[in-house]
């Protein structure tokens, strides 16, 4: 005799347990999966986000130092102009000193019955016009001139006779640079 034993519910049953099992270890890894994915999503967007972060302050500090260059170049500019007006200053300053001592020397030197009509001044170079008694007269005020400490030689350019028995002349003579002036004039003992 045998028996029959009927093993298709049984089995039935664990195919369906096995079948669940596998449906949720299926949504559990999908769900394990998505987690990962979002999780791994969301560690590189916070990444990203902070060397956004990152660049974003780099872009302000670059922007800050380029503010300050254009600064920094501006104060140069400002330093360079600043410069070149003290230069100016200077210049005029040993100008005065030394238009000063020209007219002094031009004072000291005119000889007696000489007078000058006009001058005029090029650079360093003046242009002297003027009125003498006689010829010898000219040639004194030449000589005077040449020995004024501030002037170099003088060139007479031309001599005429003006209105009677008065003598035009015209010369031109350089001044002499500050340097050399004062140096004559501290040889000479005098004030520079």
């Amino acid at each position: 005799m045998s028996i029959e034993i009927n093993l298709l519910p049984w089995r039935e049953k664990q195919r369906a347990r096995r079948s669940r099992r596998f449906y949720l270890a299926l949504v559990l890894m999908a769900g394990l999966g998505v987690g990962g994915g979002l999780g791994v999503t969301q560690f590189y967007q916070a990444e990203l986000s902070a060397q956004q972060q990152r660049n974003a302050h780099v872009r302000e500090s670059i922007a800050a130092l380029d503010q300050d260059i254009r600064s920094i170049t501006e104060y140069e500019a400002v330093r360079e102009r600043m410069a070149g007006q003290l230069d100016v200053f200077a210049e005029l300053q040993q100008g005065r000193s030394q238009t000063v001592a020209v007219f002094r020397d031009l004072t000291r030197s005119l000889v007696e019955g000489v007078h000058y009509t006009s001058m005029t001044r090029q650079g360093e170079r003046l242009r002297l016009t003027g009125l003498a008694e006689a010829d010898r007269q000219v040639s004194d005020q030449l000589r005077a001139l040449a020995a004024a400490p501030s002037l170099a030689e003088p060139v007479l350019s031309e001599v005429e006779s003006a209105n009677g028995d008065q003598r035009r002349f015209a010369l031109s003579v350089t001044q002499q640079s500050a340097g050399a002036t004062s140096a004559e004039d501290e040889a000479e003992g005098g004030e520079p």
